[in-house]
């Protein structure tokens, strides 16, 4: 990776390869926090966080940095040995893959990702010869947990990590690199930089050698600080005396959002080169945006501001704009696997769900505690505001199953189907809340704000309902309504109103789930025959 000389701007930020077409941010109003990037030839790809939902680490791929479809996960499966992934016996909410990395060997032609996972404090590596897949895991190393690590191979083909540690005071941290051998195991791991009261704490580690110096991409998170930035010319462990702030002042590029911070830094084939972070919005989620970057005289980065001094909430295009896939459409669930848009809440059990035709989910948990319950298909909620329908194919449903469309944080309001021997249903419960300051415990299994019994084969001559939420994630708290029909034309809305709970300590955004439990013996399933999101 090579960095040109500082760019000459013209109209406060016009990059010498900038197109004249503007793009807006958020660049996708979807939650994909904790961004690393890539570029194999004229590809890019992103990797970003996903707690305790399954598959993880999604990756999307781009053309032009800013229009981008889902492709793959890099963890196909949290199989990490701890019980609670499972949801059995407990729950990993907020806990899995935070920060992570994602690299490609030239060399040997395969991709990497390098991350430590929360809850058990090891450090994994999956493989891929393929960007798409399939990982595999290549590596534990289960002495180290390279908290926010950030993955750099060298032109000598060393691999090296640099992450962050916490020191005992919790405010402040270090910044270490640890040298990996062959068979991806530590060989050293030394501090190479500590943090000073005018920065604070740091996270967020990515590792790049730009010509012969190598810079340690870091972030003072959510207090306005931004990046941070520090190089050393004289080998991958420093000496990394001196530092710059990337962004002094970053402004709010997305209204109502929090200042960028955590991201990565990537070049473009003619040379250019640009920074994405991500806004809080909550509850909506972590957005991604993107400014360009220059360099001085001294090598070290800045972003480009406006005339105003503040991130741009509009930047003309990187490359030439190339549209990709939309996650504005209906899913008929005809193929053999699911989409990569989509992710279970926890690990599922894969003997309770099929697709091809339509996405069948049997009853995989006995509840009557929504987040206890396994098998909940979850699909992040596209903002500012849309609606996602599903038809519901509940003629296999068994006495006391409980299935239907959720939204869900660390609060949901859902809308449902209740079958019992002599009824069927349609429910709007509300109200169902976990503490957050008590391990992630339902503290509340809902209310149930309106409830109306529907005809035995409905009014369309079959077992079939649909279900709409419709949600805007554009304000604080985020709002969802709910409505279903009998015949997928007419709606009818349902109880009230769900506000959703917007605390940040819950690193997660809100999304849309499908679901399916029994609350009183496992055998009954049921069919979603589409899903359909549109604004």
């Amino acid at each position: 990776m090579k960095f040109s000389q500082p760019i000459p701007l013209a109209m406060g930020f016009l990059l010498q390869h900038a197109y004249a077409e503007n793009f807006t941010q958020p660049l996708l109003w979807q939650d994909l926090a904790d961004i690393d990037l890539i570029r194999v030839n004229d590809t890019y790809y992103y990797s970003a966080s996903t707690m305790h939902f399954s598959p993880g680490a999604p990756i999307l791929k781009s053309y032009d940095l800013v229009n981008w479809e889902y492709l793959s996960h890099s963890v196909p499966t949290l199989d990490f040995g701890v019980a609670a992934f499972n949801l059995d016996g407990g729950s990993a909410y907020n806990q899995g893959i935070y920060a992570s990395s994602i690299r490609y060997h030239e060399a040997s032609s395969i991709f990497y990702w390098i991350g430590c996972i929360q809850y058990i404090g090891k450090t994994y590596i999956y493989t891929a010869a393929a960007i798409e897949g399939p990982w595999e895991q290549a590596s534990v190393i289960s002495d180290h947990c390279f908290y926010d690590a950030g993955l750099l191979i060298d032109q000598d083909d060393i691999f090296y990590v640099a992450y962050s540690q916490w020191v005992p005071n919790g405010l402040d941290a270090q910044i270490k690199v640890a040298q990996l051998t062959s068979d991806l195991q530590v060989q050293q791991s030394q501090v190479v930089f500590n943090t000073t009261e005018e920065i604070g704490y740091i996270e967020g580690a990515r590792f790049y050698k730009i010509d012969d110096t190598y810079y340690i991409w870091l972030t003072n998170p959510g207090v306005g600080r931004g990046q941070i930035v520090i190089k050393s010319t004289n080998g991958p462990f420093g000496n990394y005396s001196d530092w710059h702030r990337v962004t002094a002042n970053s402004g709010t590029p997305v209204p109502g959002a929090g200042s960028p911070f955590q991201g990565a830094l990537i070049d473009t084939p003619q040379g250019d080169w640009w920074y994405m972070a991500f806004v809080d919005r909550w509850p909506g989620g972590r957005f991604p945006v993107l400014a360009p970057i220059t360099w001085d005289d001294d090598g070290w980065p800045n972003v480009v501001f406006t005339e105003e001094n503040t991130w741009g909430s509009t930047y003309p295009y990187p490359l030439p704009h190339q549209d990709l896939g939309t996650v504005v459409k209906t899913d008929l669930f005809s193929g053999d696997t699911l989409g990569p848009q989509y992710e279970w809440n926890h690990d599922p059990d894969t003997t309770k769900w099929a697709v091809g035709d339509g996405l069948t989910l049997a009853t995989a948990t006995v509840t009557d505690d929504f987040f206890m319950a396994r098998n909940t298909l979850t699909h992040r909620i596209l903002g500012p505001a849309s609606a996602t329908t599903i038809e519901l194919d509940i003629s296999r449903m068994a006495d006391g199953d409980h299935a239907g469309l959720v939204v869900f944080r660390y609060n949901a309001g859902s809308i449902s189907i209740l079958k019992s021997q002599d009824t069927t249903q349609v429910q709007m419960i509300d109200n169902i809340i976990m503490s957050p300051t008590d391990g992630w415990h339902t503290t509340s299994k809902g209310d149930v704000i309106e409830s109306v019994q529907l005809a035995s084969n409905s009014n369309n001559g079959s077992s079939t309902v649909w279900f709409r939420v419709w949600c805007d994630i554009s304000s604080s708290p985020a709002y969802s309504n709910f409505s279903y029909s009998t015949d997928g034309t007419t709606f009818i809305e349902m109880g009230q109103t769900h506000t959703t709970l917007d605390g940040e300590v819950y690193f997660v955004g809100s999304r849309y789930g499908i679901f399916n439990y029994a609350t009183e013996a496992l055998g009954g399933s049921v069919t979603v025959k589409s899903f359909t999101i549109s604004t």
